[in-house]
């Protein structure tokens, strides 16, 4: 984090409210410097509407598109993922709905909902999906309301730090799968989103290190030693899951070598964070060997994938 979003160093065991008072104006410049480089866009803009023509009549069919079953699944979970935002806006709210916290996290849910916009209405007009199952797969996500439990600061801004960036690896490997213009156009303007609010979490978690260290590791470790993807509420979501593992849209390789390691290791710095407490030191410990189990088993994905690799 540059000095010019500098902070006070605060007691190991800190609140979260006195924690988000620490870094109110953090929050505000991380905020501001949001606004600045994220750029105005409009969903109807990106759907081919052209293409609607009895979109919404007749039974659907899997050769009404020729997008391939990777391809779908990745856009079935990625959108379900979209579409439970109100749980994480309800985790992230909870912490305090009062200043740029809550200015954040109510436009952070503004952005967030033009890419479920986008993409179904992308997915209805190509007919690249059962908007029916779709439908029914939404009403059960949402209904059910799984969501990470962030129940202080600390735990919200590691997990959103870590789901952001891999929403937005996943949203850019589904694009890869898809034979079309136009969707590969929508699935790159929702990454985009995605990587701005990733840097907006990373950049807050980095200055609440310097705040509160020892909270922040033990966060870390809770939520590294525990993550799960926040599709994880969907039904079948294990199938889809190693479906999209098998498409190289989001596996243990890429958890570790472009999530886990860049952030957590690279960025945060976990080996040298200083002024820790005993806990922390212990918990900082645990990740570590954790994070070199995970290099361990991505290596292992690596190999696989080069050994099934002609030529």
């Amino acid at each position: 984090m540059s000095a010019d979003l500098g902070t006070v160093r605060a007691p190991a065991r800190v609140t979260t409210s006195s924690l988000i008072d620490d870094l109110d104006g953090t929050i505000e410049q991380l905020l501001h410097r949001h606004l600045d480089t994220a750029r105005e866009w409009f969903p109807h803009e990106y759907v081919p509407w052209d293409r609607a023509s009895g979109a919404i009549s007749g039974e659907w069919q899997a050769d009404d598109s020729p997008m391939s079953e990777p391809a779908r699944i990745s856009l079935y979970v990625n959108l379900l993922t979209e579409d439970n935002l109100p749980y994480y806006m309800f985790e992230l709210a909870a912490l305090t709905t009062d200043g740029p916290w809550g200015e954040w996290t109510r436009r952070w849910t503004a952005e967030e909902g033009r890419h479920a916009i986008v993409m179904r209405d992308y997915l209805t007009v190509t007919r690249a999906l059962d908007p029916v199952a779709l439908e029914r797969g939404r009403m059960q996500q949402v209904s059910t309301g799984v969501a990470p439990q962030c129940a202080t600061l600390p735990d919200a801004v590691v997990y959103t730090s870590l789901q952001e960036l891999a929403t937005r690896i996943s949203h850019r490997n589904t694009g890869k799968l898809i034979d079309d213009r136009t969707g590969v156009e929508v699935m790159n303007r929702v990454a985009a989103d995605e990587n701005l609010h990733y840097l907006f979490y990373r950049d807050l978690a980095t200055a609440a290190i310097d705040v509160a260290p020892s909270a922040m590791v033990m966060a870390i470790e809770r939520t590294v030693c525990n993550f799960a993807m926040p599709g994880i509420g969907i039904t079948d979501f294990a199938a889809h899951a190693r479906v999209m593992a098998a498409a190289r849209v989001y596996d243990f390789a890429i958890h570790h070598d472009q999530v886990v390691a860049p952030v957590v290791l690279q960025h945060w710095k976990l080996e040298s964070i200083e002024g820790l407490d005993a806990d922390a030191e212990a918990a900082r410990d645990r990740t570590l060997a954790y994070i070199a189990r995970l290099g361990r088993a991505a290596g292992r994905v690596k190999e696989r994938l080069e050994a099934a690799t002609p030529g």
